[in-house]
């Protein structure tokens, strides 16, 4: 079973634009935040699981923090349908290591800037990241895609 693209569309742009989903349970339906504020991208060193945290495998090099990205049109762009995505509108940068080496394998889209946050969405990089002394992480604008499907 799978949702359809039209619900696709509404729910990725409801989380990730805050843009409210009309018509979903009554004529106002489902409504934005007040204040939207926004995710935080982190990186992992393995699969954070389904069951997992923003905790789970994170990142740990010196210098390494999450990155927010604000739920708006200025945070993440929706395209498609069968799959609906969304991906970054702007760079996503993390701090500059200052240690390592360590490999980050996965990203994490969560709601929480420190701790054992709620993981929202995760993936595999199409390559492995390896983060050396002087080395800045970054994912170039449209890199980073979560996809509803």
């Amino acid at each position: 079973m799978s949702l359809g693209n039209t619900a696709e569309s509404d729910i990725l742009l409801l989380l990730f634009n805050n843009t409210n989903w009309a018509l979903m349970g009554d004529a106002a339906g489902l409504i934005g935040s007040t204040v939207p504020g926004s995710f935080f991208v982190s990186l992992a060193t393995g699969d954070p699981g389904e069951g997992g945290t923003q905790l789970t495998t994170e990142a740990a090099y010196t210098g390494y923090g999450r990155v927010p990205v604000a739920r708006s049109g200025a945070g993440w762009t929706k395209s498609g349908s069968a799959p609906t995505q969304v991906a970054n509108t702007a760079a996503v940068t993390f701090g500059q290591s200052s240690s390592g080496p360590e490999i980050e394998t996965y990203f994490v889209v969560g709601r929480d800037t420190a701790g054992a946050g709620e993981i929202l969405w995760s993936g595999i990089l199409t390559a492995s990241l390896t983060v050396n002394n002087l080395v800045t992480p970054s994912f170039a604008i449209g890199a980073l895609i979560c996809t509803a499907d």
